[in-house]
């Protein structure tokens, strides 16, 4: 059986799962039943729930009690909460798709600039870079807010010991310190990813611009971006060719701008994009997000902007 096979199975399980026994998706399938089949024989005609619900309803299984749970930035003014049943299931998805894309977390120092998000209890970001620091293990280990000298000097220590390490963060804060160099780095055991994150710092650029200037800051020839959001389990990571790309327990489909029933054939055209992410096991694994998108032909994709054209989920990067 190949992993497309799998990836259908696991997931008409879990539809059966949750239309039965999540009311919140229960009733929304009953609200758009014309437009679906009875019984979904493939992933793509299973309907995905609009990311809003997680704004105003408790999406979640009967049955199942929920320990704790993510919530959003509420950039625009709301939060979403994600809500959970068992933290092992988000260690689990996390570590699998780092090793997946990256290699062994063990590998990496992980040295985090992420300001503001640190205030927030519960952040999915922070989790996922605790969770990789933790893994990690390594003493260089750590979250640095605004003390660029100190993540400048950990930075050279790092890079004259051959140690392999991420530097994670929010856009603005990247742009920071790239500020704060007097003079462009020459990193050459150092990774750079951005989450997205402007919130009103800097002005309006695209990713484009972004990762050109990051690049000519640290001296590295890839920028790295990670796509999640709080009402998901697992991430997609943008690495070196430019388009971000699914873990095996992840894929992107798009729906047309104009009917959000029907989905987008054409690969490279432009789409509101929709999720299914395996490890919602206990919330929802079938999303609509508000963000739009284009998908290709190797299963990879952009994200492009947004249906009310303000912030990407996670970021206000425009297009691409």
């Amino acid at each position: 059986m190949n992993s497309e096979q799998q990836f259908n199975i696991s997931a008409l399980e879990l539809y059966k799962l949750h239309s039965g026994k999540n009311p919140v998706y229960e009733k929304y399938i009953s609200l758009v039943a014309k437009s679906f089949p009875h019984k979904p024989q493939h992933y793509s005609q299973i309907p995905c729930l609009p990311i809003e619900f997680f704004r105003t309803q408790k999406v979640f299984l009967n049955g199942v009690v929920d320990i704790d749970f993510f919530e959003s930035s509420g950039t625009t003014g709301e939060t979403s909460r994600h809500y959970i049943a068992d933290f092992s299931v988000y260690r689990e998805s996390l570590l699998k798709t780092f090793t997946f894309f990256l290699g062994n977390p063990k590998d990496f120092a992980i040295v985090a600039l992420l300001p503001h998000y640190l205030e927030r209890k519960h952040s999915s970001l922070i989790y996922m870079v605790k969770t990789l620091i933790e893994e990690s293990g390594h003493p260089a280990n750590g979250f640095f807010l605004y003390d660029h000298e100190k993540l400048y000097d950990t930075l050279m220590q790092l890079e004259s010991r051959k140690q392999k390490t991420l530097l994670i963060g929010v856009s603005f804060a990247l742009l920071d310190f790239a500020d704060f160099l007097q003079e462009p780095l020459e990193l050459r055991h150092t990774f750079i990813m951005e989450t997205g994150g402007m919130k009103g710092r800097k002005e309006e650029i695209t990713r484009s611009q972004l990762h050109s200037r990051l690049r000519t800051a640290f001296g590295v020839k890839h920028v790295y971006s990670e796509y999640g959001m709080a009402e998901l389990f697992s991430q997609a990571y943008l690495l070196d060719d430019g388009k971000f790309r699914c873990p095996p327990q992840m894929k992107i489909m798009l729906r047309s701008v104009y009917d959000p029933f029907e989905t987008v054939e054409e690969f490279g055209k432009t789409g509101g994009i929709n999720i299914i992410d395996l490890s919602n096991i206990h919330s929802c694994p079938f999303i609509q997000t508000q963000d739009l998108g284009r998908l290709y032909p190797d299963g990879s994709f952009d994200v492009t902007g947004r249906y009310d054209s303000s912030q990407i989920r996670g970021c206000n990067l425009l297009s691409s």
